[in-house]
């Protein structure tokens, strides 16, 4: 997959794509509307992180580059490249526990705390894109 050279942009089923992790040095873009939502991304090959409406929502340890970043009631969806294996955090909601699938498989149930944080390794380096998906148990 390709980087998302436009840092972030709105897909037409109402998702986002975002992140670079090619980039040598840090760049960022706010204010980027989609759906009525307010964005906000940094990236670059050490991080990629993202904001929507001023609240945490995905974080990447090191960066990656995500196509069609999608949240439903019960959870999100997305794909995810990257040069690197990367730590992958999410902001859900609050005590709540999650089934977590990583390429089509189940990984296992996840439970977020008071922060709502759910924090996933990923196998990237050398895969190419890797579907995940992250779903109310």
């Amino acid at each position: 997959m390709a980087a998302v050279k436009e840092l972030i942009r709105g897909q037409q089923d109402g998702s986002v794509s975002f992140g670079d992790h090619t980039l040598a040095e840090k760049a960022k873009l706010d204010n980027f509307v989609n759906s009525g939502d307010v964005y906000k991304v940094k990236t670059y090959s050490a991080l990629t992180k993202l904001e929507k409406n001023g609240m945490f929502l995905y974080e990447s340890v090191p960066g990656t580059s995500i196509e069609n970043f999608s949240e439903q009631e019960n959870g999100v969806s997305f794909n995810v490249s990257g040069n690197e294996d990367a730590q992958i955090t999410l902001g859900m909601k609050d005590d709540t526990e999650y089934e977590v699938f990583v390429g089509g498989s189940s990984v296992g149930k996840m439970s977020t705390g008071l922060g709502g944080k759910l924090s996933v390794s990923v196998e990237l380096a050398g895969m190419g894109e890797v579907a995940i998906k992250v779903v109310e148990a």
